[in-house]
């Protein structure tokens, strides 16, 4: 089985406890997301995000209904946690989320081993180029609600 890697690297002018605490909440989960997912979490709300935690959603994914589970494997807040697909659309899906303090700011570094069914032709064709169009939303979106103030 090819595992393939995807490594995002965008600073936000925000304390790092800040920053933590967004991405600790599943529910901001939707707000970076692209709309054409029609990702919901389905896991009753609130969460309370610890090492072992499950949560549930929904997605399509091009236009095909998804359910996915995914577990936190490694809570250490602030400064990282990891979530791992148990149930979803890939072989292997393990997303490793690290903050750093840097420049006044949050440094976040995304690393994700994927697996897609389908192996690398299917990763090629398809897969690689969603995975980098729903971080380029990502951080799009991180960008709009965690403004630079110098850039104003």
């Amino acid at each position: 089985m090819k595992v393939f890697k995807f490594e995002s690297r965008l600073w936000l002018p925000r304390p790092i406890h800040e920053v933590f605490d967004f991405f600790s909440d599943p529910q901001n989960l939707e707000e970076l997301t692209p709309s054409s997912l029609q990702f919901h979490i389905l896991t009753p709300a609130p969460i309370h995000i610890r090492q072992g935690t499950e949560i549930d959603y929904r997605l399509k994914i091009r236009g095909i209904p998804i359910r996915w589970r995914s577990r936190i494997s490694v809570w250490d807040p602030p400064h990282r946690f990891v979530d791992e697909q148990l149930r979803g659309p890939y072989r292997v899906w393990i997303h490793e989320h690290r903050l750093t303090e840097h420049l006044g700011g949050t440094t976040c570094e995304d690393t994700v081993n994927y697996a897609p069914i389908g192996g690398a032709l299917i990763n090629k064709l398809f897969v690689a180029n969603e995975v980098r169009q729903i971080f380029k939303y990502r951080t799009q979106r991180l960008q709009t609600l965690f403004p630079n103030p110098l850039n104003s």
